[in-house]
């Protein structure tokens, strides 16, 4: 099979969708794989780290994505790259399209075969494409809400853990999957006061257990969230439902009670964000300020760390796109039901139910 690797064009998105030694295990099977000029300059990978494990470099995206079979990538494709796919094609990659109808609707429109990362399911019913990336961005919202808590960025001037005298900051993390639990591991790692609210008994018995005094933990309610929320100098909003657009679990009028200064993470942005005030921003303008609350909102944020986030994701992608290179997209789908899960369109369709209702579409 022909495997197009294109240089991702979202603004300051550094990852690309396979590594040279994905790209050896592929033509080492009889593969042939197409990489862009520049695709890997993000990760600090040359044309030449490529061809040296038996790619062959093309200069151009149309090229890439005119020749190739199967194409691999990181993020959503922009409006561009949809009017470069077409009907028999096969992409792979986060699409996260409940909160994006437009890049839906083009999608639909290409004819493309279209597999997301995020809805992929393991046996165990994880989510194995999202966690590595959710892993990166739950321990990065810390770095990034200590960062915006100082006051030079406009933030409360707190430092994360305080220091002998001097309380820690409160920091309150809503969902307590697989991003909120990196994100608590950080941030007890700083020593802040954290609370990690999940609406999972069972969960939060997990977590208790894991951190032991370290964190406290609360179960979800709108009231328990409206107490914690006000008072807290930093909330990370780390709620997914898989496939679906997130809840919105923090009012306006929540947000208006806060701390001048305090700061609003939302992880969840991808599938149209946990705040009823957040909107998606870029790495190049993180932030804005809504009734003094900062909020950072970046729609993409392991981009910002490309090669430990691009070297993650391979080896969770890797074994799936080897198999759809092997077997073809129809007889992956029949051995692993849970790549068959991550099929969102077909033929000008749109598959997924949650991806569907989200969207209100037929």
């Amino acid at each position: 099979m022909r495997i197009g690797v294109p240089r991702e064009i979202k603004v300051h998105e550094y990852r690309v969708g396979l590594v040279p030694a994905g790209v050896r295990e592929l033509t080492a099977a009889g593969h042939e794989v197409l990489v862009e000029s520049g695709a890997g300059r993000g990760i600090g990978v040359s044309d030449a780290d490529y061809q040296a494990c038996g790619a062959k470099v093309l200069p151009t995206a149309e090229e890439v994505f005119r020749n190739a079979e199967l194409i691999v990538k990181v993020k959503e494709p922009q409006l561009s790259e949809c009017a470069l796919l077409r009907p028999g094609q096969v992409l792979f990659t986060y699409l996260h399209l409940a909160a994006d109808r437009e890049q839906a609707l083009a999608l639909k429109k290409s004819g493309v075969t279209a597999i997301a990362y995020e809805t992929v399911t393991g046996r165990d019913n994880t989510l194995p494409l999202l966690t590595p990336m959710s892993e990166v961005a739950g321990r990065m919202s810390i770095q990034v809400g200590a960062a915006c808590l100082q006051k030079a960025q406009g933030g409360i001037g707190v430092l994360l853990g305080g220091v002998p005298g001097v309380p820690p900051a409160k920091v309150v993390i809503l969902g307590g999957g697989v991003a909120g639990t990196n994100a608590a591991e950080m941030a007890v790692g700083m020593r802040a006061d954290v609370t990690v609210v999940d609406r999972s008994v069972e969960r939060l018995r997990e977590l208790s257990s894991m951190f032991g005094g370290a964190l406290r933990t609360a179960y979800s309610t709108a009231d328990t969230i409206e107490r914690l929320v006000v008072q807290a100098d930093l909330v990370i909003g780390a709620v997914l439902i898989a496939g679906a657009a997130a809840p919105k679990l923090v009012t306006r009028r929540m947000v208006r009670e806060m701390k001048p200064g305090a700061v609003l993470v939302d992880i969840a942005i991808d599938q149209g964000g946990c705040f009823e005030t957040s909107r998606p921003t870029t790495h190049a303008d993180p932030t804005f300020v809504v009734d003094g609350v900062i909020h950072y909102c970046v729609a993409n944020m392991p981009g910002a760390v490309p090669r430990t986030s691009t070297f993650a994701l391979t080896n969770a992608t890797l074994p799936y796109v080897r198999m759809l290179a092997d077997l073809g997209w129809k007889r992956a789908f029949e051995q692993d039901p849970g790549l068959a899960a991550g099929l969102n369109v077909h033929e000008g369709r749109i598959i997924h139910q949650a991806v569907v209702a989200a969207l209100g579409l037929e």
